[in-house]
């Protein structure tokens, strides 16, 4: 009889962020902070501007099975932040577990809070759950973008087999505003391969914006999709106070030249987070 070795315990990775905002003396300002494990938060100083900017940082560098990273968000009434991460997140191979990624957020009465994270990488043979929970008061404004690359084509990268299951949920008030369920399990290549899927592309994005008048923003995000060109595709719907934007490209750099234009209208004309464009 042969023995099977058992697998090695492996290092695992943990980290839990969170940050809150507070208006102090007309502007916002940073009210608690706290970071954990691999969860680090730094604050660019932002000369001028109203709004208050967090860049998130995975210190390991990637996510593996087992692998847990929390992150939660407050906008107190009357502030203005804009949160986005150092670089792209990376889901690496997993021998079983997923890794689990969760996201709150709360948006106070007549305040604004931009979740833009830059994109998520998923490897070929990788697991990840993501959650995002969000409150919104009446008279607030969110706007969420995520953006999931299959690979790096450039790399000649392909991802045959993965999980993925992203799930959203986003409360106005109380009440459920926009929910959503992405799920990618099993041959990612032959799924994103079909028309009514990914058409071929490996890469894409999802943006919500949740406003009191998101109907005024429609026109303006559709003529950047339109001169998006051959980069990407897109769509963008707006109703029950809610703008709704998909984006499929062949690839990352394709996809992130079209996103940079919507997401500039959707801000108002303010343009992203440097580390989007360094």
């Amino acid at each position: 009889m042969t023995a099977t070795a058992a697998l090695p315990r492996l290092q695992l990775t943990e980290g839990d962020g969170r940050i809150t905002f507070k208006i102090l003396e007309g502007g916002t300002a940073l009210e608690r902070l706290h970071q954990g494990g691999a969860a680090k938060v730094r604050l660019p100083h932002s000369h001028g501007r109203r709004a208050m900017e967090a860049v998130l940082i995975n210190t390991s560098g990637g996510l593996a099975g087992g692998d847990r990273l929390d992150w939660a968000v407050e906008a107190g009434p009357g502030t203005q932040a804009v949160i986005t991460t150092q670089a792209c997140e990376r889901a690496y191979r997993s021998l079983g577990d997923p890794a689990r990624v969760s996201i709150a957020l709360r948006v106070g009465e007549g305040a604004r809070l931009d979740w833009l994270p830059q994109e998520t990488i998923l490897y070929d043979g990788s697991s990840l759950e993501r959650r995002l929970d969000a409150e919104v008061a009446p008279g607030a404004t969110l706007l969420v973008c995520e953006a999931v690359l299959l690979g790096r084509l450039a790399h000649g990268e392909r991802v045959r087999a993965a999980r993925f299951h992203d799930r959203w949920r986003i409360r106005r008030g109380g009440r459920l505003a926009f929910a959503e369920d992405t799920r990618l399990d099993g041959a990612v290549d032959a799924i994103a391969s079909r028309a009514a899927t990914l058409d071929g592309g490996a890469a894409y994005a999802s943006i919500l914006l949740l406003t009191d008048d998101p109907s005024s923003l429609l026109d303006p995000v559709r003529d950047a999709l339109a001169g998006a060109g051959d980069d990407a595709v897109g769509g963008a719907s707006a109703f029950d106070g809610k703008l709704i934007c998909r984006m499929v490209a062949q690839d990352g750099l394709r996809l992130r030249r079209a996103l940079i234009p919507a997401l500039t209208v959707l801000r108002g004309g303010l343009g992203l987070p440097r580390v989007w464009t360094n």
